[in-house]
């Protein structure tokens, strides 16, 4: 498998380039979970980064690639399906 490396930006990983294990689309995940141990030994603290483009050429706009962003609410969205729908039940 073939991997990248891949900037933080933000939270407790700001500045750091990691490789990141692309898929078969030659993409990195969306979203991108680090379990922090506690202290205590209680449950994991999940720190959430978000895929974003890193920025853009200046003459033909291409994309440069991929960095991540901290999220810092540490809630990922829920996939939108089409066949799903909120209940409208009165």
């Amino acid at each position: 498998m073939r991997s990248e490396p891949t900037p933080f930006e933000g939270g407790p990983m700001d500045g750091r380039v990691l490789p990141i294990l692309l898929g078969p689309t030659g993409h990195p995940p969306k979203w991108y979970e680090i379990p922090v141990p506690d202290a205590a030994g209680g449950p994991p603290t999940v720190l959430l980064y978000k895929r974003v483009p890193a920025g853009y050429t200046k003459r033909l706009g291409l994309q440069r690639g991929w960095k991540y962003e901290y999220d810092p609410t540490g809630v990922k969205p829920r996939p939108r399906w089409p066949w799903t729908r909120r209940s409208t039940a009165a």
